[in-house]
């Protein structure tokens, strides 16, 4: 990453501590923080079905119908998968002009639990297709939205909402200015693992949330690789083989003819040899260990449908020890074109490089290659594991003191990613010690999710019409 790329944080490291504080101070000028309560969508805001169409003519057009049917299925789902809407929503909004790296689409979903490198179970951001410096409220407010839009899925009051809101503003807040007192490197060290925040949440939660909690962390140590081999594979004449499960997964040799699927795994087998060049050397050598056995096309996630996504079966010592990577394709982001951001020299680089910079640790195999596909045309991918200790905390089963909680470990944990990268000194300055900016952004927050059941209904209205094709799956 060069100077260009770094968040222009980085670029005031080297003032004082007052002359940061002093910057955080003056951005209240610029941006005042009740202004962030303001949105109001602009005539000359595009049609966001134009939005997910131009995705969607970049992406595998058998599977778009798909896309279009997950975003159908709720106002959060189509939130989940309108990150492009968002951006361009955001771009309009009031700036401080103090940048970080942003995960760029924060939504409460994409916080979750994970497996550090040591085997200690965290509490993390999990998601940087978008990833890339720019404005430090952008992630706050995607985040806040989202929380408002999984309360009215649960039915939670307008009070109950705001209190979630508040709480994960006020955590985002309030670990901003603790972490502005420590050094770099103590900011860097600082991370947030499963049993911390069971203590942290154990005077608060009843017996119940506390047996849920801990099903949750144990569920996500059973997600891991032999877990995934047990349900995704099968043996077919002594030959251990990805099982297809179409359309959501699909393997080669049923996808292509035998002389491009030969071409094709050729080329997933040349991403790995090359990919590893990207790891740390031990962490090569110990990929070095596992053989290509088999590959897929994998449908994943909401707003990424339609990408091209492949996991490859990887066997080690022998044919029941296996190794499942996820390569899946980087685009560029959705926060590019506002944001005035230098390229990477490959989107895969730009998405592993935003991971490493927001998490407090990173999965041992994430890399990124670069791939001729069958097609002739380059694809950039980034690569890691196709689970490893991954736990998700279900919403729609959260009640408001439940979700109170969740949101005040979303923002916490968006503090802390965002304190690496960016000057946290004029953050916290910036924000102070008062609830001006909480309020502004609960404000912001119902506003937008009244904007994304517009934009949801929308897209209902043109699948109804038959101007959108839309699928189950």
């Amino acid at each position: 990453m060069n100077d260009d790329q770094r968040p222009s944080g980085d670029r005031t490291r080297h003032l004082t501590p007052q002359e940061r504080i002093a910057r955080g101070k003056a951005a209240r000028s610029v941006a005042p923080r009740s202004g962030h309560a303001e949105f109001r969508p602009t005539p000359e805001r595009p049609d966001p079905l134009d939005v997910i169409r131009a995705q969607s003519a970049k992406r595998l057009p058998e599977l778009v119908p798909i896309r279009y049917g997950r975003m159908s299925e709720s106002p959060f789902r189509f939130y989940r998968g309108a990150a492009a809407i968002m951006a361009a929503d955001l771009a309009g909004t009031p700036r401080t002009g103090i940048t970080t790296q942003l995960c760029g689409d924060a939504h409460c979903l994409n916080f979750r639990l994970l497996a550090s490198p040591e085997r200690h179970l965290m509490f993390d951001i999990n998601d940087f297709d978008e990833t890339l410096p720019g404005p430090w409220e952008w992630d706050v407010k995607r985040l806040s939205a989202s929380l408002v839009i999984a309360g009215r899925a649960n039915g939670f009051s307008a009070k109950d909402r705001a209190c979630v809101v508040a709480a994960a503003v006020r955590a985002y807040r309030q670990r901003m200015r603790a972490l502005a007192e420590l050094g770099d490197l103590d900011v860097w060290y600082t991370h947030l693992d499963a049993d911390e925040l069971q203590e942290q949440f154990a005077s608060v939660l009843s017996a119940d949330d506390s047996d849920r909690w801990r099903r949750t962390r144990e569920a996500a140590r059973a997600r891991d690789t032999l877990q995934a081999f047990d349900k995704l594979t099968r043996v077919v004449d002594g030959r251990r083989q990805i099982a297809p499960d179409p359309p959501l997964l699909t393997r080669l040799a049923d996808l292509l003819p035998e002389a491009p699927r030969e071409a094709l795994e050729q080329a997933l087998g040349s991403l790995v040899e090359r990919y590893s060049h990207t790891l740390q050397s031990d962490r090569r050598h110990l990929l070095e260990g596992y053989r290509y056995a088999d590959a897929a096309r994998k449908v994943v996630g909401v707003g990424s449908v339609g990408t091209r996504c492949w996991i490859i079966l990887m066997l080690g010592k022998d044919a029941e020890d296996p190794l499942f990577l996820q390569a899946k394709e980087a685009d560029e982001s959705v926060l590019a074109p506002y944001t005035g951001a230098r390229p990477f020299a490959t989107q895969g680089e730009r998405v592993v490089a935003g991971q490493r910079l927001m998490q407090a640790t990173s999965d041992i195999f994430l890399g990124w290659e670069r791939v001729h596909g069958i097609d002739g045309r380059l694809r950039d991918f980034y690569i890691r594991q196709l689970r490893d200790w991954k736990g998700v905390l279900a919403t729609e089963t959260m009640s408001p003191r439940r979700m109170e909680l969740f949101g005040r470990a979303c923002g916490a944990t968006l503090a802390r990613a965002h304190a690496r990268s960016g000057d946290r000194v004029a953050i916290a300055a910036y924000l102070g010690g008062g609830d001006v900016f909480d309020r502004a952004l609960t404000t912001f927050a119902e506003l937008y999710a009244d904007q994304n059941e517009k934009d949801h209904q929308a897209l209902l209205d043109s699948i109804r019409a038959g101007r959108v094709p839309a699928e189950a799956a």
